[in-house]
């Protein structure tokens, strides 16, 4: 398939109207790195011709942000200008919604001493904290696509040349989102939320106590669900019913776990990329919802850090239910990022809970939800549990038991 604008453009309609779903008149924000300026010129044009009042681009560079963390002071670093968080301020007063192009650099920071970025990390998310509801609680649409980098496609066609790596990296992009030269992605992406609602609707229907996970390598994970919990999955919908895609790929059911409920041990199937480094090959044990150990063959450090983040980043925010045979997992490659690998794979988020998970979650305030089981964090950090091998029973309050995953897929 030839990389054209014909197919870009395709590309960048599909995430205006299906992932952010654009209204008119609606304000945008448009999250994007310098180097896909091409490609974000794309996804402004769309967005105007869908309504927007206004588009407002914000581009980062991670070369520059590796060279800041390699040559500046950590108390300079930690430091989050007034004038970053009236911008986000003021884009959320205006009712926007996001769009984020996203270009992972894997092991950007690898070689960065692991207590500086959590120094940095902590800072920024205290400073973002008041406004990262307004996205977690459905107040807006917002949505991720994804755009290579010769970086991250050398991390995965390592045989390749930059030039055919990158050819590779985006075909295999294109095709977890369904755009190709021929088709509508628009209309594919309609039928495929389609079958999403089927699986959580038939979850949302047996209103399981607690789900228990089981497989060779060595997960054993009894995890209880808040009561109330509600099932979502592809599609979601804002507080003025607005649907969007927030994820581009998607192929996951999720809801949530109560924080104090998981016991038991999960062993993770991918990697992890965690402030930018690879923890790899870990094991994470549960007691009454809290991590109580842990191991990993590599960057163990970045793993600490993301459990010692705060309180709440110890616990689980979300449980995640994904068919082995997708797409993406069939496709057998390692994308080294969680908005693909997550959907190759059942998978869990350490950190805060989506509000709307919970019955009238949106509407609650951090201390309702805390109470009634949602786990509150500044981080919300996915990793991949899941195999082809993956027994998963839902166990119901009166005790009764029902075989939701054989061999790695949905029976139900």
């Amino acid at each position: 398939m030839e990389i054209n604008e014909t197919i870009l453009r395709k590309y960048a309609k599909l995430a205006v109207k299906t992932g952010a779903n654009v209204q008119k008149d609606q304000y945008v924000v448009v999250n994007s790195n310098v180097d896909h300026a091409d490609f974000t010129r794309l996804v402004v044009e769309e967005a105007y011709k869908a309504g927007a009042s206004q588009v407002e681009v914000r581009y980062s560079d991670d070369m520059l942000t590796k060279l800041a963390y390699e040559n500046v002071e950590t108390e300079l670093l930690k430091e989050v200008p007034s004038w970053s968080i009236d911008r986000y301020k003021n884009a959320i007063d205006k009712n926007c919604c996001f769009i984020h192009i996203r270009s992972t650099v894997p092991d950007l920071l690898s070689h960065i001493d692991s207590k500086k970025l959590q120094e940095v990390t902590l800072e920024s998310s205290k400073a973002m904290k008041p406004y990262r509801y307004y996205t977690m609680a459905n107040h807006g649409q917002w949505t991720i696509v994804a755009v290579p980098n010769p970086v991250w496609a050398k991390k995965i066609f390592p045989d390749l040349d930059e030039k055919d790596g990158m050819q590779a990296l985006w075909e295999a992009i294109l095709k977890t989102v369904h755009v190709d030269e021929d088709n509508d992605p628009v209309e594919i992406w309609a039928n495929h939320n389609k079958n999403l609602k089927h699986y959580y609707e038939k979850m949302n229907e047996y209103n399981f106590k607690a789900l228990h996970f089981t497989n060779n390598l060595g997960t054993d994970l009894m995890l209880e669900l808040v009561e109330n919990h509600i099932w979502r999955g592809g599609q979601d919908f804002t507080l003025k019913n607005v649907p969007f895609n927030p994820n581009m790929p998607t192929e996951e059911v999720f809801s949530m776990p109560k924080r104090d409920g998981v016991n038991g041990i999960v062993y993770a199937t991918k990697p992890l990329n965690y402030q930018g480094k690879l923890i790899d090959k870990f094991w994470v044990k549960f007691k009454n919802g809290k991590v109580t150990e842990y191991k990993a063959q590599e960057n163990e450090d970045a793993l600490r850090n993301l459990l010692e983040l705060d309180e709440g980043s110890s616990r689980l925010g979300e449980v995640a239910l994904i068919s082995f045979d997708t797409p993406i997992s069939q496709s057998n490659i390692l994308f080294y990022d969680t908005l693909f690998d997550e959907n190759a794979s059942c998978h869990l988020a350490l950190g805060a809970a989506y509000p709307t998970n919970l019955k009238g979650g949106e509407n609650m305030s951090e201390e309702e939800l805390i109470k009634n089981g949602s786990n509150q964090s500044m981080t919300h950090n996915d990793f991949m549990f899941g195999s082809a091998d993956m027994n998963i029973k839902g166990i119901k309050f009166d005790g009764s038991e029902v075989v939701l995953f054989e061999n790695g897929n949905f029976v139900i």
